[in-house]
């Protein structure tokens, strides 16, 4: 029987590849590589698709929050609250900056930042709060915006949800090749609300300067190219039709009975399900299974961020953010893309259900 993968990246560009071919011609032959036409047409047309004033290109995600941190002058001294059930770049670019990130948990049903606990994390350094739209789902930003403290929008897993890029003072985005919206190598964005915080991004990926010849700020080598920008003026304009088959997917693991076997997440109107990960306290056992069945699955964020070594010097000791360690020790995900066929998802269905011995269908 043939192998599922946990992501299938090939299946949606394959279509597109002689379109591909035929955009990625034309910038060879421009001879335009760097900040070109195409960079700037697709930060216009993303800035128009997330409904914000502008968008600056950069080299990739983890460089699109040291930036917007960078521009709103964050640094030693200063704090900013975020989740530990992320990627460890959310955490990193903190650091990076010389400020401090300071963990706060997680609700327990959506793994996204749980403002009650946000609250209690805030002291007068508190500059900033950074949260993850973690795997495709928006964080609570109403909720957050009410504390009154600038909004850094961690959105590298949610590009193409309606709910996101216009509350916080600026979104960050990834382009890796396994996201929603995916590039054909690294790549990022910072999406803003501010033209003046956008004008400084924009100055500072590129060593601080406007025309190379002064220079305002210590800045970045950081951005986008036109290899990448043309490629993703392409897949924009299928988003809304992949961001529909990712959620008729997550639609039919429902359908199917998965939630008879494990937790499912919570649907949201705005969930654009960049991973469609579920919660067990079997979760070994059915990873087992399916990895014996070759079918793909994946864990995250085993060792949350306020555990891991390079972050101990912050003091956060095992037991101090509850449901964050529970979800590292809980969550795996099945396999899921835009397109994925109904066949496949029956057959992951299958095999975990008989993991937890749950009759089939």
């Amino acid at each position: 029987m043939a192998a599922i993968p946990l992501v299938d990246v090939r299946a949606q560009y394959a279509p597109l590849i002689p379109e591909l071919l035929d955009q990625l011609q034309s910038v060879l032959e421009s001879g335009e590589f760097i900040l070109g036409p195409n960079v700037n047409a697709f930060e216009d047309e993303a800035a128009r698709y997330l409904g914000v004033p502008q968008t600056v290109g950069v080299a990739n995600g983890t460089d699109a929050l040291v930036l917007v941190l960078d521009a709103m002058g964050i640094g030693p001294g200063d704090e900013v609250v975020c989740p530990a059930f992320t990627f460890y770049a959310t955490a990193e670019s903190i650091v990076r900056r010389g400020a401090t990130p300071v963990f706060a948990d997680i609700d327990a049903a959506t793994l996204n930042l749980d403002p009650a606990d946000v609250v209690e994390r805030i002291t007068p350094r508190t500059k900033a709060i950074m949260p993850v739209h973690l795997f495709g789902r928006p964080a609570p930003l109403r909720e957050l915006a009410e504390l009154g403290i600038p909004i850094v929008e961690d959105a590298a897993q949610a590009f193409g949800s309606p709910e996101i890029a216009r509350t916080g003072v600026a979104s960050t985005f990834s382009f890796y090749p396994t996201k929603n919206l995916f590039g054909l190598g690294d790549g990022g964005l910072v999406a803003v609300t501010d033209e003046a915080l956008g004008d400084r991004v924009r100055m500072l990926r590129f060593h601080g300067s406007r025309d190379k010849v002064d220079f305002q700020f210590v800045g970045y080598n950081s951005r986008l190219d036109e290899l990448q920008a043309a490629a993703l003026r392409i897949f924009l304009r299928r988003l809304d039709e992949w961001t529909r088959l990712r959620r008729e997917a997550a639609g039919r693991y429902a359908s199917l009975g998965l939630a008879e076997v494990c937790e499912l997440p919570p649907d949201e109107a705005g969930h654009v399900y960049h991973l469609f990960v579920c919660r067990s306290p079997d979760r070994d056992r059915i990873r087992a299974a399916l990895r014996n069945e070759q079918v793909g699955t994946g864990v995250y964020y085993t060792t949350p961020l306020h555990l891991q070594p390079a972050l101990r010097f912050l003091g956060y000791e095992p037991g101090s953010l509850p449901e964050t360690e529970r979800a590292a020790r809980e969550n795996f995900s099945v396999p899921l893309w835009a397109g994925i066929d109904a066949r496949q998802q029956e057959r992951v269905v299958d095999v975990v259900r008989e993991a937890a011995a749950v009759p089939a269908r």
